[in-house]
């Protein structure tokens, strides 16, 4: 570490782990998070000379995060595949009441998803990541007082979608 600056390695050893958990909330597999912390690792190659001293794991999250958004971007812009003709393969079947797991990993991680990502990324930002709201503010570009709303209504939306899970 120079002057308070990590190298490259450092970070990719000491926050890799971090940065694919981020990546994972937001992406919800391990092929996506994966690629999203690869990608996150290249932008913070290029951009460490600017980085300053100050709070690394929040400059790591609004990398992950910043990327995730720009991907979403991407693929709203160039869909990457048409849907089948079967629509089985659309929508996969739902699952039996008796094969429901009680993993709470398993269903936190099935709730975020199945939130937009207008309240999944400030969630997970502010739950996974550790981010405070003003860090979130400046990352997505929207008021305080947004990120407040849809933080709130997240995690009611969190909460309702866990409950309905237990039943």
């Amino acid at each position: 570490m120079v002057d308070g600056i990590p190298t490259w390695e450092e970070v990719a050893r000491d926050y890799g782990r971090f940065l694919y958990t981020v990546a994972y909330r937001l992406t919800g597999n391990d092929q996506d998070a994966s690629d999203l912390v690869q990608e996150s690792l290249l932008r913070v190659r290029r951009g460490l000379e600017r980085y300053e001293p100050g709070s690394l794991k929040g400059w790591l999250a609004r990398i992950v995060t910043n990327v995730h958004i720009d991907n979403k971007r991407r693929q709203t812009r160039r869909p990457t595949s048409s849907f089948p003709d079967d629509p089985d393969l659309v929508l996969p079947a739902s699952p039996a009441a008796d094969e429901l797991s009680g993993d709470l990993s398993t269903d936190l991680q099935n709730a975020l998803l199945a939130l937009s990502d207008e309240f999944r990324i400030p969630v997970v930002m502010c739950d996974v990541a550790d981010q405070s709201y003003e860090q979130i503010s400046a990352t997505l570009n929207i008021p305080i007082g947004t990120v407040r709303s849809r933080i709130h209504r997240g995690r009611r939306i969190l909460r309702t979608t866990l409950a309905g899970m237990d039943r």
